[in-house]
């Protein structure tokens, strides 16, 4: 297993940790030098907060680790394409990385219905790897939602959370 990889799957945990949350299962990783700095899952239902996207919560640890908002030497892992609001956090904290598993054809902005990191009218631009390990983070999203949608409950989590193939 080749560290993309290896980092792709601590974040992929993540996303299973969101899940069994009941939170959509998103998971990002915030690497620098060969070492996990920031990580971080979905807390938007947790915290009531719009703004709680795993990558939000990644950046922002990382940034207080090296105690400057700038990751010029990061690389950011994150399980689904990132969204219009994560895009532009990649894009505002220098990230020069970004490694993300599956493609988001309904709210992806790095590449699907938007680019905003490889916008060229901004500062920085950021050319996406795109596509590890897809098919296990696609069914992270596939499995949470399957569960989901068979539940009468008001979409809450069954007693012993989402379960994933990872």
């Amino acid at each position: 297993m080749n560290d993309d990889e290896r980092f792709m799957r601590q974040a992929m945990r993540e996303a299973v940790e969101a899940a069994d949350a009941g939170e959509v299962p998103v998971g990002a990783v915030v690497v620098h030098q060969g070492r996990v700095i920031g990580r971080g899952h979905n807390q938007r239902e947790m915290l009531n907060d719009p703004t709680a996207h795993a990558e939000m919560i990644a950046i922002t640890a990382a940034a207080a680790h090296l105690e400057s908002w700038r990751l010029e030497d990061c690389t950011l892992y994150v399980t689904p394409e990132p969204c219009a609001m994560c895009a532009g956090a990649i894009v505002l904290a220098r990230l020069p990385r970004l490694v993300y598993g599956a493609g988001d054809p309904k709210a992806g902005a790095c590449g699907s219905i938007l680019n905003v990191v490889e916008e060229p009218r901004l500062n920085h631009r950021v050319k996406p790897d795109a596509g590890l390990l897809e098919a296990e983070c696609s069914e992270i999203l596939r499995t949470f939602f399957r569960d989901r949608r068979g539940r009468g409950n008001g979409g809450q989590p069954p007693v012993d959370g989402a379960r994933s193939h990872s």
